[in-house]
């Protein structure tokens, strides 16, 4: 490749119009060459070096004169003695210099100034076979041009330089057939070795024939399949394997974020421990997490025991608005004495006065993956009201989001791992009885979790590092501290309406006997002028629109087209069934109803289910309330339906101010029925001894 030297001196090999020459002397702009033929010529330097085809052939190694170190390093002792011979003697034939006395005397043989290039290859030629070292012009000049190319390292015989793919000299038919059955293998069960040589064999007979193809011996096939499975473990974890090959081949891209809330990925993930959920059942739990690029901040982390489209549309809102302090947490847990600029912000958001040392982040752009809770309409229609950039990863391509994958890892690792009733990441990982240490419920470990991410954003993150200081790692605080003075903070504090709106929707008519939603009816008094009437919007101009809470099924919010705002809608059952009760209780009721042969299912019959469902989980096991629910006669399903139910009972801030349901009016003494009492028969107590005096 051409190159522009930075410096130019007498005795350097340079390609010009086409031939070689050797720079023999330099004046001021003028530049004096002798070619091969020991024609000499002056040259403008400015011409020179503008010129097509001109390069400096010297190589590095010969003109700084400094060998390259480690170049060498792994060859055979021999191979690299024998390069560095012959680089001593080319680098004294080219410069007229010994290569360990680059600043000596120019021997005069040697010297680029007098002799052309192939008078000195004669020269030394002639050299070593005075010393016995008998050596053509031929090998002498080849040795030369590879020298000028590559270095030292091209004094090495290409053969031992020539990385090895460790298939040696096995049949190329062989080797192919072997690849494929190894990436074949990427989205397959583990299976042996034997397995995977079989199925090569049976390939290879396929494509060419019993017979064509020899096959290799045992120790041959064992030897190909660790060169060709090196690094997926072909033999090794499904798991690891079918991670390993959604890596992209070339280098991961980076993006890099300026701000806070530039840009933050959401994502969920099973935790490796066992809790206590509400009805005594112990099972796992799912977090779903968001994280900031730029600051690494864990802006919101809630539990659930499965995410849904809202849980992830209302986490957003707990990323906006400021985490408060709890009870019994340290004082140096808050946003006043952190290094956050607690002053500044309390006059853009009063509630940060008792908020917790965690910042408020307005997300710009969310990064997700593809699962059914972000994808679906509810979380779209949270980012597209809260005018956030919605951004889906690549199908089944987790580095589109590594610092979500990384964080939540961290959580395992730095969080979980420490709780009694961790059951590790797989079986083989797991203790004798897990859920007999699982002591946590659902809610406690939500409270704990909430204060550790404080904890968080005051440890040294290793991936927030100065370019400029390397050697000092900031925390997520420190470096939102850092960022927010440039970039801004103005932190969105959602009311209830903003609140209604990240809730999924519906689209009903408001009957005469009000609303009908999933079988469940509400009711409200502002319904009555508007009973039978069109909204003027939706899909049909009749229908209109209705948010509702899965988690709190209790009530529904309308959209007054016709005026503004919202009207708060009551379930009729409110009174005979518990309250909050979750969406999928209800529905996993109705599931039950249809089993049982009652199908069509009244509204009461659903209610009277759910409500004995959660009764049954509020009681605990049925064979002993003390034993872990896994020894109890009821589903699986049911126990994580109630325990979902009761985890989400807590409304999450801020709901719409909602009025107290009317209670049922006590009936008075004097309105009961004044009938007569019938007469009272006592039973009279058994006795064993007169009853056997008796005769019958």
């Amino acid at each position: 490749m051409p190159s522009r030297p930075r410096l130019l001196r007498a005795g350097d090999l340079v390609r010009f119009d086409g031939r070689l020459h050797t720079v023999a002397a330099l004046e001021g702009t003028a530049v004096r060459l002798v070619d091969e033929g020991q024609s000499a010529s002056v040259v403008m330097l400015a011409h020179l070096l503008s010129s097509d085809g001109f390069e400096v052939v010297t190589p590095a190694s010969v003109r700084t004169v400094v060998p390259p170190s480690g170049a060498l390093e792994g060859l055979p002792v021999k191979a690299v003695e024998r390069a560095e011979w012959w680089q001593r003697h080319l680098v004294e034939m080219l410069t007229g210099r010994p290569l360990d006395d680059p600043h000596g005397p120019v021997k005069p043989e040697y010297d680029p100034a007098v002799w052309s290039l192939r008078q000195r290859e004669l020269a030394k030629a002639a050299e070593l076979a005075a010393v016995g070292t008998t050596v053509s012009l031929t090998v002498l000049q080849d040795m030369r041009a590879r020298f000028e190319r590559e270095g030292v390292l091209g004094l090495v015989d290409p053969r031992l330089r020539t990385v090895s793919d460790g298939t040696g000299r096995t049949d190329r038919r062989v080797v192919e057939a072997l690849r494929k059955v190894v990436d074949e293998q990427t989205d397959r069960s583990t299976v042996s070795a034997q397995v995977l040589r079989r199925r090569m064999e049976r390939l290879l007979e396929a494509e060419h024939g019993p017979g064509v193809v020899p096959l290799p011996s045992r120790a041959t096939f064992y030897r190909l399949l660790k060169a060709v499975s090196s690094g997926r473990h072909t033999l090794g974890s499904a798991r690891t394997r079918r991670s390993l090959a959604k890596q992209p081949g070339g280098v991961f891209g980076q993006l890099t974020a300026a701000r806070p809330g530039e840009v933050m990925e959401i994502d969920s993930t099973p935790l490796d421990v066992l809790v206590v959920h509400d009805d005594g059942a112990v099972d796992t739990v799912e977090m779903t997490g968001i994280v900031d690029l730029a600051t690494r901040t864990l802006a919101a982390a809630v539990l659930r025991p499965s995410t849904k489209a809202v849980d992830a549309a209302l986490l957003l809102a707990r990323a906006m608005t400021p985490e408060p302090m709890r009870p019994g947490w340290a004082d140096a847990l808050r946003m006043s004495r952190s290094v956050l600029p607690h002053a500044s912000l309390m006059a853009l958001d009063e509630r940060l006065d008792q908020a917790a040392a965690v910042p408020v982040i307005t997300p710009e752009t969310i990064v997700c993956d593809r699962g059914k809770a972000y994808i679906s309409d509810t979380f779209r229609s949270a980012c597209q009201s809260l005018g956030i950039s919605f951004q889906p990863a690549h199908p089944d391509t987790p580095t589109d989001k590594p610092h979500i994958e990384k964080t939540l890892g961290s959580v395992a690792t730095m969080f979980v791992q420490r709780l009694p009733g961790h059951k590790g990441r797989s079986t083989e990982h797991r203790g004798a009885e897990p859920a007999a240490e699982a002591v946590w419920t659902i809610h406690q470990l939500q409270e704990l979790l909430q204060e550790w991410i404080v904890h968080w954003q005051n440890r040294p993150h290793d991936g927030l590092r100065d370019p400029l200081m390397p050697g000092k790692a900031l925390s997520p605080n420190e470096k939102y501290a850092a960022l927010v003075a440039a970039a801004g903070h103005v932190p969105v504090a959602l009311g209830p309406e903003e609140y209604i709106e990240l809730l999924p929707r519906h689209w009903r008519t408001i009957n005469s006997y009000g609303i009908r939603l999933n079988h469940r009816t509400y009711d409200s008094a502002e319904f009555n002028p508007l009973r039978r009437q069109p909204s003027g919007a939706g899909p049909d101009g009749r229908s209109w629109e209705v948010h509702y809470d899965p988690y709190d099924i209790s009530r529904i919010w309308v959209r007054n087209h016709c005026n503004s705002g919202w009207i708060t809608a009551v379930w009729r059952h409110l009174r005979t069934a518990p309250t909050p009760m979750g969406e999928l209780a209800w529905d996993h009721a109705r599931r039950i109803l249809a089993q049982r042969g009652t199908d069509p299912t009244t509204e009461d019959e659903i209610a009277q289910a759910a409500v004995a469902l959660l009764d049954r989980a509020a009681d605990g096991p049925e064979d002993n309330p003390a034993k872990p629910s896994g020894t109890s006669r009821r589903s699986r399903r049911d126990r994580k339906v109630a325990a979902r139910t009761r985890a989400t009972s807590e409304p999450a801030w801020p709901r719409p101010r909602q009025e107290p349901p009317q209670e049922a009016q006590p009936v008075s003494v004097d309105e009961e029925d004044d009938g007569e009492l019938a007469d009272v028969v006592p039973l009279e107590i058994f006795d064993a001894r007169k009853e056997a005096q008796k005769w019958w």
